[in-house]
């Protein structure tokens, strides 16, 4: 299962447009990236939920994965535990991975499932190390890799060692068992305590190795992503042939004459004015039309959005508002 349901709040106005799964990051949904992490697996049946934008949602799911399960929620968002309960019927045969479909995370999924398999646990989170700077609340675990704590929540016990959680879980059906017969619920802060309260096993899988993770949850993460991408942190993501120089462009891209340092990407069907100079870190969306005499430099024109000419952008998102027409958002500068 992929969750889908989440409103985005930190990244509108782009996820005014589309959900945050779907939202395009190099002509891309993100969700993109999970789905293919979950085939390299093996995997071959997926369920998401949905209830922000839920026709643009599941539209995108179903482009990924024809034959996708939906569960679309309606009145209230669920939250992860009741977004994995609506599927109950689709998931309890067996072991099952959930995944949130709001960040990239280059993950080996059967690994994932191995460990989970080999630790005998009712569930395993998948854990990495406290990024540097961040304030994310931390999963403790035991020396045996046992779940004793979450957001300073739990039975604990000594010598604990804290770690980020990834988003990714693996589960048994047990997970059911705790979970509430309806209404919003969170699968780390109530589901799990519950689970830990009565002596149930959650597994606390830590990933050593460095993989790459963004959450993307605001205009500068998904900046800091899209940097990431373009200067090949997450390599094989950007599908598209390399263009004459540091740029990557779909063949049906209209380029003219723009001159381009790079690195840079222009998505399907993008047309560029004349005389348009494209700087460092940018991409032009499918569909997007620059105008003649433009300079962009570290910028995101996402998808169908038009940009005037004559004019410098520099550290700016771009977006087709379909209500509020053009929008010119500002990238903070990383800390």
């Amino acid at each position: 299962m992929i969750l889908c349901a989440g409103l985005g709040t930190r990244l509108r106005p782009v996820t005014e447009v589309w959900p945050k799964p779907a939202v395009p990051l190099l002509g891309q949904p993100l969700i993109r990236h999970s789905v293919r992490a979950l085939r390299r697996a093996g995997i071959t049946e997926l369920g998401i939920n949905s209830f922000h934008l839920p026709e643009v949602m599941e539209a995108c799911a179903r482009r990924e994965w024809p034959g996708v399960v939906v569960s679309r929620e309606e009145g209230e968002i669920q939250g992860t535990g009741g977004g994995v309960r609506g599927l109950a019927k689709f998931l309890e045969g067996g072991d099952f991975v959930v995944m949130n479909g709001d960040v990239l995370f280059d993950v080996d999924v059967a690994s994932v499932v191995a460990a989970h398999r080999a630790s005998g646990a009712a569930a395993t989170m998948v854990l990495l190390p406290m990024p540097e700077g961040a304030k994310y609340n931390a999963v403790e675990i035991s020396a045996a890799g046992d779940v004793r704590r979450i957001a300073g929540k739990g039975p604990g016990g000594e010598r604990l060692s804290g770690w980020h959680f990834s988003g990714m879980h693996v589960m048994t059906p047990a997970v059911f068992d705790f979970m509430s017969a309806s209404g919003p619920e969170d699968i780390n802060h109530d589901v799990y305590l519950r689970m830990l309260s009565k002596g149930a096993r959650v597994h606390g899988h830590v990933l050593q190795q460095r993989v790459y993770w963004s959450d993307l949850g605001t205009i500068e993460r998904y900046a800091a992503t899209h940097r990431d991408v373009l200067f090949g942190q997450l390599p094989g993501f950007i599908g598209e042939p390399r263009g004459a120089g540091n740029f990557w462009a779909d063949a049906s891209a209209s380029l003219g004459d723009v001159a381009v340092s790079g690195p840079a990407w222009f998505g399907a069907g993008c047309r560029i004015g004349r005389g348009v100079k494209i700087g460092s870190a940018t991409s032009v969306g499918p569909g997007a039309v620059i105008g003649d005499g433009a300079a962009l430099n570290r910028c995101i024109v996402l998808d169908g959005a038009t940009v005037p000419g004559g004019q410098l952008y520099e550290d700016e998102a771009l977006l087709q508002h379909p209500e509020r027409g053009a929008l010119r958002l500002p990238i903070p500068a990383a800390p």
